[in-house]
């Protein structure tokens, strides 16, 4: 069944540069639904996620117990940038870890999160601290970042399962690693412009 969507909500989203909004929990169902046994004792990671927005952190959240995920942590970028026309107080990025104990909150508030020192980028030391703790990354990760984005998750030995526009493919980087038999497309991905990349998450 084709996702409604209403065409001012994705102007919006467009607009805000939201990759979040974009990112809906019937997609993140349909696909995540194959790999529930990968997630069992693991700490999963959402790295550009706003644990008070995201649908990745919902899944995760509402389904904890029954995938017994041993903590789940979410991390979000905040861009610090000031200038005449921005008088506002800038935040600084931020993370959230759930860990599904009795009384804690599924969807936190403010004063939930912790703040990092700096922005939150995935590639900022604090952020790198979060991901050598993870064992799964899940996220949207931004399309612009995407090859700088997947070669830190081999670096750092990580599996995955992120989003990915199909084009991606077409990069040596992310061909390789497809060539190689270590990562490969996830189960709806052909049905559009994007869909999901695992490595290795086998079925």
């Amino acid at each position: 069944m084709a996702r409604k969507v209403q065409h001012s909500l994705l102007k919006k989203a467009k607009q805000n540069k939201n990759d979040e909004f974009y990112t809906q929990l019937s997609d993140i169902e349909n696909e995540l639904k194959h790999y529930k046994s990968h997630f069992k004792n693991k700490v999963v990671f959402c790295n550009c996620d706003d644990a008070r927005i995201s649908n990745f952190f919902n899944y995760f959240a509402s389904n904890f117990a029954e995938l017994g995920i041993k903590k789940l942590i979410t991390a979000c970028y905040r861009k610090q940038e000031t200038d005449l026309f921005n008088t506002e107080e800038v935040e600084n990025g931020f993370f959230f870890e759930y860990t599904g104990v009795e009384g804690e909150r599924i969807k936190p508030s403010s004063t939930d999160i912790v703040h990092f020192k700096g922005d939150g980028d995935f590639r900022s030391a604090e952020s790198i601290e979060l991901l050598k703790q993870s064992d799964i990354v899940v996220t949207n990760p931004p399309f612009s970042l995407f090859r700088e984005y997947v070669a830190q998750l081999i670096k750092y030995d990580k599996k995955f399962l992120i989003i990915g526009n199909i084009n991606a493919i077409t990069y040596k980087e992310i061909f390789k690693l497809i060539k190689e038999n270590k990562a490969w497309l996830g189960i709806n991905l052909g049905r559009g412009i994007s869909g999901f990349m695992a490595l290795p998450l086998p079925l």
